[in-house]
């Protein structure tokens, strides 16, 4: 049955391989419990005591709610799928209620930050160098995902219509703009790429063995990179993901367009850096007004 839902989650409902691993190793987990602790040895015969204790132990060893929070997700979406294949006749979840989390507001760079970083960084012309910049522009230009930046190909560009097409999460294509200077960097790129490398090569990015790249290798880089422009203790791809977002609602761009250029399923979603914004708004209001202290 274990095998029956990761099936669906990667087939029909399209979820990333990394949303995947995560849920087998919960129900995993799950598994080894209920066999441990109630000799429970089907998981489709878990009961709401059970799943309640689990949830009572992962934060009794420290696990953060956010985490939890992931694992009952991941047992609502199972079991959900065992009801509506008729497995089971009740949901042991009805009752589980996820855990109260506090709000993080998204980390990003500030402009003067991602100035230096972008403009004032020295690059030389070897392929290395315009890699990492042109990694660096296409996060923060782009706002992609980690996962949408990995598996960009060539074909994926259209130079000459100043767009590029990105696989996002659940298969679902968008339509991204590029900036001129983007478009020129990438032209460049390629060039030292075709000069470096030879041979068909689909994806636009390159380790410096050729390969296509992977997450790490990627997380590491920006790591690099940011470590020279900011202090702030989250240094991944993601904050120039949310630098992007939020530099364009600073700089007054519509929510719905900003929802549609990050590939956000929801409004909601999207909201988030909203709230940047008025926290950035009570600073300058408590720097400023006269009577604020």
């Amino acid at each position: 049955m274990v095998d029956s839902f990761i099936s669906y989650l990667k087939y029909e409902k399209r979820l990333s391989e990394h949303t995947c691993s995560a849920y087998e190793t919960d129900l995993a987990q799950f598994s080894l419990f209920i066999a441990e602790h109630f000799e429970t040895k089907e998981i489709k015969e878990a009961t709401y005591r059970e799943i309640r204790s689990w949830v009572a132990e992962l934060s009794k060893k420290g696990l953060s709610n956010t985490s939890i929070n992931r694992k009952i997700a991941c047992l609502k979406a199972f079991y959900g799928f065992l009801l509506r294949k008729r497995h089971i006749s009740q949901n042991p979840m009805l009752k589980i209620s996820s855990l109260k989390t506090p709000e993080k507001l998204p980390v990003y760079l500030e402009e003067n930050a991602t100035e230096i970083l972008l403009d004032k960084l020295k690059w030389n012309d070897s392929f290395k160098d315009r890699r990492d910049q042109l990694i660096l522009e296409l996060f923060y230009a782009s706002g992609i995902r980690l996962a949408e930046l990995i598996n960009l190909k060539v074909l994926d560009i259209d130079l000459f219509g100043s767009k590029m097409t990105v696989l996002g999460k659940r298969n679902k294509q968008r339509i991204i703009p590029m900036t001129g200077s983007v478009r020129l960097m990438i032209s460049n790129y390629l060039a030292i790429r075709a000069n470096e490398f030879h041979g068909d090569m689909p994806h636009l990015f390159l380790t410096d063995k050729g390969e296509k790249l992977y997450p790490i290798f990627v997380q590491r880089l920006v790591r690099k990179y940011l470590s020279l422009v900011s202090t702030k203790s989250k240094k991944s791809p993601h904050v120039l993901r949310h630098t992007f977002a939020t530099h364009l609602l600073n700089k007054g761009a519509d929510l719905n367009a900003i929802k549609e250029l990050l590939g956000h399923a929801s409004l909601s979603a999207t909201q988030i850096y909203t709230h940047n914004s008025i926290e950035k708004l009570k600073a300058i209001h408590a720097q400023a007004h006269p009577k604020a202290g």
